[in-house]
């Protein structure tokens, strides 16, 4: 009885840790916005593209580029502004002004001592 106890333990530690690895909270702020396109729609003979806000949120230590999940968010973010998010695989969901987003990660890159960070508040 007692093993299955130290088992059913080791499990759940371990369960524990790898989900906190998979959701990481941290700061960071907005730092730029571009439109980018992120599909095409075509209507009859004629093809257009789609755009799509694209943001780079930066970290003390990482750099992200993230993009709308679904093309009903069409409102701007500010940039400069501090956000609170929280990044599990593919996604970043952050609060900016209190209000909450969700966006796929493109890309991310190591933020380089010659980029300025994030600003401290």
């Amino acid at each position: 009885m007692k093993k299955m106890s130290l088992v059913l333990s080791v499990v759940a530690i371990c369960l524990g840790v790898a989900w906190a690895k998979d959701k990481q909270e941290t700061q960071g702020t907005i730092v730029s916005e571009n439109s980018v396109a992120c599909g095409s729609q075509s209507k009859g003979k004629k093809t257009s593209d789609i755009m799509c806000q694209e943001y780079v949120i930066r970290t003390d230590t990482t750099e992200y580029h993230v993009r709308q999940e679904k093309e009903a968010h069409k409102e701007l973010l500010p940039v400069n502004a501090p956000v609170e998010l929280t990044i599990g695989k593919d996604k970043m969901k952050f609060k900016v002004n209190g209000k909450g987003y969700e966006m796929l990660v493109v890309s991310e890159a190591a933020v380089t001592s010659a980029q300025p960070s994030a600003p401290q508040q």
